[in-house]
């Protein structure tokens, strides 16, 4: 089997299995030997910054030495990417021979492509004997099929309106489903959460005798540079403190990420005797690997591709760009899914865009070009459209000038999309 044949295969075979619900899941690992209670590290949950967060704690475990795995969702270009072990990505002969192994007990289980995806890295991480593994939450966390694993230390990012069809439509609800994640006497990291959500999270935490370390309170971040090569900003929490880290990410918000991620890190570190040292965690922010997160592809003109797809990840998008472009308009390449509140995304973007470009991209779920071009329209932004996504990126950049900044965002699938092309005509 190939690898676009499998792709087709387990997607367009399980897709459709979807049911949030852990029973299924459940008696599938059972099934499997529960491989899952034989790993431990970190769960990750939240709305944004997911991740970055995730990322993060792969380089800080890697460059402590640890023998370290971690599965995240979605992938841009690979299948694969959602599987690192040591920070490679497993051969597909390896996710295919692990897959055939226990085919027929997806078939039993009527497992969903996603359960199957993190079968298959529990199953992969317990045979690498990986001493810590970074499982990052699918959708929500209550009922999600990562919600099986038990970590050391759980954390929770953020909170925003997403996937409100199947969450719910208030941040506290979203909130209680995301807290779901919670196990008893695990200790809780907290992003930046608003206070209404925050005090759900933080009620069913003390519930489970959780202790909880909160941003701003238990730890902090500050940030002193912000520019398109990084960032260098200021930590605390506890005995550490940390003076002008640099890391290799782009973003005020991601200064809060990787403290989030620190802070879990030492938790960690803490709990299994393990030294902490700051020459490690210096070394470590300064490679990250987390593509399509306000990745730099060009400086003349400056091109930058971001994974904002919801409100929440565009409000950091365009506080990020008015730090590093003050007062400076900016070019768009969007296409953005339907099902998000794309109308807002865009009524986000407009004030800072001098030029869009609109396509519609891959997703069985996309805005069409006419949808989102009806919310340009109302804001008198100049636009162009084009038939996909890689024709209306390659207008916009044989169109930029070497001081234009051109942005590519909307979705993941959409930088997906772009990256896949810059990869095919490097």
């Amino acid at each position: 089997m190939l690898y676009n044949e499998f792709l087709e295969h387990i997607f367009k075979r399980y897709s459709g299995n979807v049911k949030l619900e852990l029973n299924r899941m459940q008696g599938l690992l059972a099934d499997m030997g529960n491989p899952e209670r034989q790993l431990n590290g970190f769960h990750i949950g939240g709305t944004n910054g997911k991740g970055s967060v995730c990322a993060t704690l792969e380089a800080l475990c890697l460059d402590s030495g640890l023998n370290t795995a971690l599965n995240t969702s979605p992938h841009l270009i690979n299948y694969s990417e959602r599987f690192r072990i040591n920070g490679k990505e497993p051969s597909f002969e390896k996710i295919l021979n692990t897959f055939l192994r226990y085919e027929n007990l997806f078939e039993k289980w009527e497992a969903s492509f996603f359960e199957i995806t993190t079968a298959l890295a529990f199953s992969m991480f317990r045979e690498q004997n990986v001493e810590v593994s970074i499982i990052e939450v699918g959708l929500g966390g209550r009922l999600d099929a990562t919600n099986l694993f038990s970590p050391d230390v759980a954390v929770i990012t953020n909170i925003g309106l997403d996937h409100i069809k199947t969450l719910g439509g208030t941040l506290e609800i979203i909130a209680a489903e995301k807290a779901g994640i919670i196990k008893e006497g695990i200790p809780l990291v907290l992003g930046d959460i608003e206070d209404s959500p925050r005090s759900i999270i933080e009620g069913i935490a003390a519930l489970k005798q959780v202790p909880v370390f909160r941003y701003k309170r238990d730890w902090q971040t500050s940030i002193s540079k912000d520019n398109i090569t990084g960032i260098s900003f200021n930590f605390h929490f506890g005995n550490y403190e940390f003076q002008n880290l640099e890391a290799n990410l782009i973003g005020e918000h991601q200064a809060i990420n990787i403290g989030t991620a620190l802070t879990a890190f030492i938790l960690y570190a803490e709990k299994k005797k393990l030294p902490i040292s700051e020459e490690i965690i210096r070394k470590a922010l300064q490679h990250i690997s987390w593509k399509g997160r306000m990745q730099l592809l060009s400086q003349k003109p400056i091109i930058i591709v971001d994974g904002a797809h919801n409100v929440h990840g565009v409000k950091a998008l365009m506080s990020t760009l008015e730090k590093i472009f003050p007062n400076r308009k900016v070019k768009f390449m969007v296409s953005i899914l339907r099902d998000k509140d794309y109308k807002q995304m865009l009524s986000l973007l407009c004030p800072k865009a001098e030029q869009f470009y609109v396509a519609q991209n891959q997703s069985e779920r996309a805005a069409s070009v006419e949808e989102q071009v009806a919310v340009i329209e109302k804001y008198n932004i100049p636009y162009k459209t084009a038939y996909t996504v890689t024709e209306a990126y390659a207008l916009a950049v044989k169109e930029c000038k070497p001081n234009d900044i051109l942005i590519v965002c909307g979705s993941l699938f959409t930088v997906g999309e772009v990256l896949e092309f810059q990869k095919d005509n490097a």
